[in-house]
């Protein structure tokens, strides 16, 4: 019988090819429905500025009407579909590479939100949603009295609703 050393580096490295491997047949592996195994979850980018936040994502091959935009307790989703193109076979070879198939993203937003300043542009397959910010909350003094007279110099930081 032979000694081996043990070398708890090498047992790390076995234990996280293991789990990449595992991870890779799960996400990779073909659906039901006959699909290609790779799901279609669109790029996205948020981008704050001065007064707006701009969200940007990279739908191509989509048109306005295949995509949804929601927002529902200040919570803004984008949903849609991107339809299967039609498969060519050709002698010697057969690949399908592009995913497709429904997606759903959703980001939460701060609370105070107005639905209805938000506005949303699709051009050359990049869909842009700008959503204004919230008024900041403004502190509101209150000043302590005695014996129902106002104190001087006596107040009570709050926040205003």
């Amino acid at each position: 019988m032979a000694l081996v050393r043990w070398e708890p580096v090498r047992e790390l490295s076995s234990l996280q090819q293991e789990m990449n491997r595992l991870f890779n047949g799960f996400f990779d592996a073909p659906r039901a429905s006959g699909g290609n195994g790779a799901r279609f979850l669109p790029a996205m980018d948020l981008v704050e500025s001065n007064d707006h936040f701009i969200l940007r994502a990279d739908l191509p091959g989509l048109r306005e009407e295949d995509v949804k935009i929601e927002l529902e307790d200040n919570v803004l989703s984008v949903s849609g579909e991107r339809k299967a193109m039609q498969e060519e076979r050709k002698e010697g070879y057969y690949r399908l590479e592009r995913s497709f198939g429904t997606f759903s993203r959703s980001l939460a937003l701060p609370e105070g939100v107005k639905p209805e300043g938000i506005k949303a542009s699709f051009v050359n397959g990049v869909l842009e949603v700008e959503i204004p910010k919230p008024e900041q909350r403004k502190p509101h003094r209150v000043t302590i009295g005695v014996g129902g007279r106002p104190a001087e110099g006596r107040t009570i930081e709050g926040t205003e609703s």
